[in-house]
C-alpha cells in the first residue's frame, strides 16, 4: 500500500508528540564531524559518509547489543559541555522542523563524565542547549516544549545511580521531568537493585518510565514493574502474555514504542509485524517515538508514516495516540503547557476532516 499524497501532507503537519527520544542517539552526523575532528575523535581527512555510516545502526542489527555499539562514538563525542549545550539545541531544531511540538529528550548523564565533568555539569549543559534551542525556534516563529528525563544504567553500580537520581531532582527546575533506566537488558535483567534510586527520584517529583522488553519476551517487561513505572519504554514483547497485557491496560501504564528501533534490534523479523496495532486495540495505552533520529536514521514524521503503512493503523487511531501522549507527558507540574499543547491539538482536529472528527 502507498500512501496517498493528501495523508503524507496531513502527516507532515500533524502537531507531534514524542516521548521517547535519545539525545546521544540523534546527533546530527555533521555536528559529530566537526566536533569529533576538534577533539582528536577522527583523523584530517574523514568524510561525511564514513562518520554517518558509524551512527546509523544496522538496519536490522543481529540483536540489542550490536544497535547499542552504535551509541559509543556519540558518548566519545559528547564530553564536554560545548559539545552537550550544542547537541541539545540542535535537537530542538530538528525536533521543531519535523513539526513537533512536545518531546521529551532522555540520556544519561554518568556517562559523559569521561572527561572529568561532574554529573551535574552535564545536566546543566543539555538544559542550557535544550533552552537555547527553544529560544532559537521562538525566534524564526515558531514553538516547541522540550523536557528532559534522566537515565540511569543498568550496568552501573545501584550506588552511583543513587547519586544520579538526587542530582536528576535537584534539577527539576532546570526542566528535568522524568527518571529512566536502560542498557543491556541480558546481561543485567533485573532492575530491582536500583529501587533507591528510583525512591529518590519519585520522591523529588520526578515521573517514572523503565526501559524494558528489547530482550526476553514479556518477562523482561514484567519484570519492570517492580519500580512502578507509570510508563515503560519499548515493552512490545507484552503482547505475547494476555495476562500482562490486562495488568498494563488496568493499571493505566503506557507503552512508548518504537517500532522501527524494534525491528532494528531484532525484535520482531519485519517491521510490518510489529505489535503496535495489536497493543492499541487490546486497549493498552501506548505512543509512538523515533528512539533515535540518527542511530535509526529516522525522523518522527517517517515513523507516523509507517504505523499507518506498513503496520496498518488508521488515522483516527495515529491520532489518538498523538493526543495520549500530551496526557501521560511528565508535566504533572506544569498543567497549563498540557493545556495549551491540548488546545493546540484539537484546533488542528477540528480543520483536519481526514482524523474522522477525532
Amino acid at each position: 500500500m502507498t500512501l496517498p499524497a493528501t495523508v503524507h501532507d496531513l502527516v507532515a503537519r500533524l502537531p507531534k508528540v514524542e516521548l521517547h527520544l535519545h539525545l546521544d542517539g540523534s546527533l546530527r552526523p555533521l555536528t559529530a564531524l566537526e566536533l569529533g575532528l576538534a577533539r582528536g575523535v577522527f583523523e584530517r581527512g574523514t568524510t561525511p559518509e564514513t562518520v554517518g555510516g558509524r551512527l546509523h545502526a544496522p538496519m536490522p542489527c543481529r540483536d540489542q547489543a550490536e544497535l547499542l555499539a552504535a551509541f559509543e562514538l556519540p558518548l566519545a563525542i559528547l564530553q564536554d559541555v560545548e559539545a552537550l549545550e550544542r547537541a541539545a539545541a540542535e535537537l530542538v531544531v530538528d525536533l521543531a522542523g519535523d513539526g513537533t511540538i512536545y518531546a521529551e529528550v532522555r540520556w544519561a548523564p554518568a556517562l559523559h563524565t569521561r572527561r572529568r565533568l561532574k554529573v551535574r555539569q552535564v545536566l546543566q549543559a543539555v538544559a542550557t542547549g535544550t533552552r537555547r534551542g527553544m529560544a532559537q525556534v521562538r525566534g524564526a516563529g515558531g514553538r516547541v516544549e522540550v523536557r528532559l528525563i534522566v537515565v540511569a544504567m543498568r550496568s552501573h553500580d545501584p550506588a552511583q545511580n543513587e547519586a544520579v537520581a538526587r542530582a536528576a531532582a535537584a534539577a527539576a527546575g532546570e526542566g528535568v521531568v522524568g527518571f529512566d533506566l536502560a542498557g543491556p537488558e541480558a546481561a543485567f535483567p533485573d532492575p530491582l537493585p536500583h529501587g533507591r534510586a528510583f525512591a529518590i527520584a519519585r520522591a523529588g517529583g520526578l515521573g517514572i518510565t523503565v526501559h524494558a522488553g528489547e530482550w526476553d519476551g514479556p518477562a523482561q517487561v514484567r519484570r519492570a514493574l517492580v519500580l512502578e513505572p507509570q510508563r515503560i519504554a519499548h515493552g512490545a514483547p507484552a503482547i505475547d502474555d494476555p495476562a500482562l497485557l490486562t495488568e498494563l491496560a488496568r493499571r493505566g501504564i503506557t507503552l512508548d514504542l518504537c517500532p522501527t528501533s524494534n525491528w532494528q534490534a531484532g525484535l520482531v523479523p519485519r517491521l510490518a509485524d510489529h505489535p503496535l496495532p495489536r497493543l492499541l486495540r487490546a486497549g493498552v495505552p501506548v505512543t509512538l517515538s523515533t528512539d533515535d533520529r540518527t542511530v535509526s536514521d529516522l525522523t518522527l514524521t517517517r515513523e507516523y508514516e509507517r504505523a499507518l503503512d506498513p503496520l496498518g493503523l488508521s488515522l483516527p487511531e495515529l491520532w489518538a495516540m498523538d493526543r495520549h501522549a500530551v496526557e501521560v507527558a511528565f508535566l504533572g507540574s506544569e498543567p497549563l503547557v498540557r493545556e495549551r499543547l491540548r488546545a493546540q491539538l484539537a484546533a488542528f482536529a477540528r480543520q483536519e476532516p481526514l482524523l474522522g472528527g477525532a
